[in-house]
């Protein structure tokens, strides 16, 4: 990796530390008139499929209840979606048919219409044919060049479907594209029910969070996390590092970390994230144990290591029973818990047991109504699934990058877009 510019970092960190929009400016459809509406509902169907096969359906489930909410009120409901990066024009492999397909058997008794376009006459005559009470899903918008570009004329032509813009699709809130942003000027936006949940569980576990609080900020490299280290010394009560990040924080502090993952050129920038959690009040707490092998594969010989004893022919691959007990123990001293990243290298057993075991602990603080547990990130969510606990946590974020530039502090520019539009 490059040498990283330390000046650039704080240069970074202090421009992250604007504000927020002011959420209570957001209208939801709660109470919402859709009576014979046209409502434009923007959801994120950007969704696993393989010969024509939907293969997980957790992102469309979790708008469902947006959507029927929205039909039990007599509203004829047009949703809006992309699908991965496909270039200019229809591709086999991005289209949404699947997912319409997948809507009708998940939604029984509801006429879900598929719609080969997002604009032009064939998307005016199919929206013009629904009655209240139908859906029709429109094709992918990023078939055109106007929705990455936020362009103003595309989005008028989606807004020409509609009376009511509708988003639920707080993965994409971090990009400024024309069905998250620009629509928001034309037609009167509105919050979902996920988008709603989304930003009422990270505005209570960032901002307004029960204190003490914690976070857990799993991952292998610093270099990838700067920002999100960084605004959460300045939130936290105590900041867990664990995973690779946890290695170059130890061996900036000069403990031996035999071959684990490590980023020595990350060494000044750690200095100044741990003399900004100083300032802040911030506790960080590192693992002072591990699970290490000299190789990362099953069936790989494995041992337990006190931090500073870990060989040179040895790797880090998950945090020791030590450092499991002594988090368990943290854990019940806190009201609100945010995570982000498992503590080990949980793809192969048994390096997965760390993260699993407090996983499983936090989950029982949760059901206990001791602690707010929010978790969010493509790993994390594996691995609390792998877990058990998918369900026990107060809230679980389906969210991607938008996760993570909440995390560093960001303004979302869809977030931002509900709350200051008055279309």
């Amino acid at each position: 990796m490059n040498d990283i510019d330390v000046s650039t970092f704080v240069r970074a960190a202090n421009a992250n530390g604007g504000g927020k929009p002011d959420f209570s400016r957001i209208r939801t459809i709660d109470g919402l008139e859709v009576k014979g509406k046209r409502v434009l509902v923007r959801v994120d169907f950007n969704v696993p499929i393989k010969d024509g096969i939907v293969g997980d359906t957790t992102r469309i489930e979790r708008v469902l209840p947006t959507i029927k909410q929205l039909l039990a009120g007599g509203a004829k409901v047009i949703v809006l979606s992309h699908l991965g990066r496909p270039k200019t024009g229809t591709m086999t492999d991005t289209t949404l048919r699947p997912i319409a397909d997948k809507m009708a058997e998940l939604m029984p008794g509801t006429k879900v219409t598929f719609i080969n376009n997002c604009v032009g006459d064939e998307a005016r005559r199919g929206v013009d044919a629904l009655q209240p009470g139908e859906v029709a899903l429109l094709e992918n918008l990023r078939y055109n060049d106007g929705e990455k570009k936020n362009d103003p004329d595309f989005a008028k032509e989606l807004a020409a479907l509609g009376d009511i813009y509708v988003n639920d699709a707080f993965s994409t809130a971090h990009r400024a594209h024309a069905s998250v942003e620009a629509i928001t000027h034309l037609l009167p936006p509105y919050a979902g029910l996920l988008m709603t949940a989304e930003i009422r569980a990270l505005d209570r576990a960032l901002e307004h969070p029960a204190r003490p609080v914690m976070a857990i900020a799993g991952g292998a490299k610093v270099s990838t996390k700067i920002q999100v280290l960084t605004n959460l010394t300045e939130r936290m009560d105590q900041l867990v590092l664990a995973g690779g990040m946890a290695s170059t924080f130890l061996y900036a502090q000069g403990v031996e970390i035999g071959k684990s993952l490590c980023q020595p050129d990350a060494v000044p920038v750690v200095r100044e994230i741990m003399a900004r959690a100083k300032e802040h009040d911030c506790e960080i707490v590192l693992p002072r144990d591990f699970v290490v092998a000299k190789e990362f594969k099953a069936g790989a010989a494995w041992q337990v290591c006190d931090a500073g004893n870990i060989p040179q022919d040895q790797m880090i691959l998950d945090m020791g029973p030590k450092s499991v007990a002594d988090l368990e123990r943290r854990f019940a001293e806190m009201k609100t818990l945010l995570w982000n990243g498992p503590v080990g290298a949980f793809e192969i057993e048994p390096f997965g047991n760390g993260t699993f075991e407090l996983m499983q602990a936090a989950a029982r603080l949760v059901r206990d109504g001791k602690l707010v547990a929010i978790a969010g990130g493509g790993d994390t969510v594996a691995a609390l699934n792998i877990a058990g606990v998918g369900e026990d946590f107060s809230y679980v974020s389906t969210a991607g990058g938008a996760f993570l530039e909440w995390l560093e502090g960001k303004t979302l520019p869809g977030v931002a877009a509900l709350a200051e539009s008055r279309a």
